[in-house]
């Protein structure tokens, strides 16, 4: 991934996350499908079910999504360690894929992002070398795109740890617990 490209994202992220005009608006109408769109996030198609486990199951007003990877708009997978494949920006960049591959399941599952009463849970495994520390750097890509949607509603619980690998060599994989408001 072109750095340059990862650092306007972080920027970008970054300014619409510190705007106080923009949560305040976010907090007295969450029209998050809206500030989605508002944001350019195109949602990508919502991971499969196969013979073994599905995307997403809700249970009451929860919904556990399962582990996602990092898809690329163009298609594929961001693969490889962060902190020897991957810079830090790059790593950034793929969990915030990743994020929005789990909106694209949540929104499958649910039928609108609007229906998010609050994002619960977030736990992130970053592929990386058994020296790397910087785990919680990279998994700020993924809540940096929940907070830009759901404002304070979108600050999670979380957890960032570091995996000597991943399936299919991809760079992050995320689970994320969302609560949401009946139909």
């Amino acid at each position: 991934m072109n750095t340059k490209i990862c650092l306007i994202l972080r920027f970008f992220v970054a300014a619409l996350c510190l705007s106080g005009v923009a949560q305040s608006a976010l907090a007295q109408n969450p029209g998050y499908e809206a500030k989605a769109k508002e944001l350019g996030i195109e949602f990508n198609t919502a991971a499969k079910p196969n013979d073994h486990f599905v995307p997403a199951v809700q249970t009451g007003k929860l919904v556990f999504l399962s582990g996602h990877g990092p898809r690329r708009p163009e298609g594929g997978a961001v693969q490889g360690k962060v902190g020897k494949d991957l810079s830090i920006d790059e790593g950034y960049h793929a969990a915030g894929l990743t994020m929005i591959a789990l909106l694209s399941s949540l929104r499958n599952e649910i039928g609108s992002l609007d229906r998010v009463t609050r994002i619960v849970k977030v736990h992130g495994m970053v592929n990386c070398p058994p020296d790397f520390t910087q785990q919680p750097a990279v998994m700020n890509g993924a809540t940096a795109v929940l907070t830009s949607i759901f404002g304070d509603m979108g600050k999670p619980a979380r957890a960032a740890v570091g995996m000597g690998s991943l399936p299919n060599n991809i760079a992050v994989e995320i689970e994320m617990i969302v609560e949401i408001a009946d139909e």
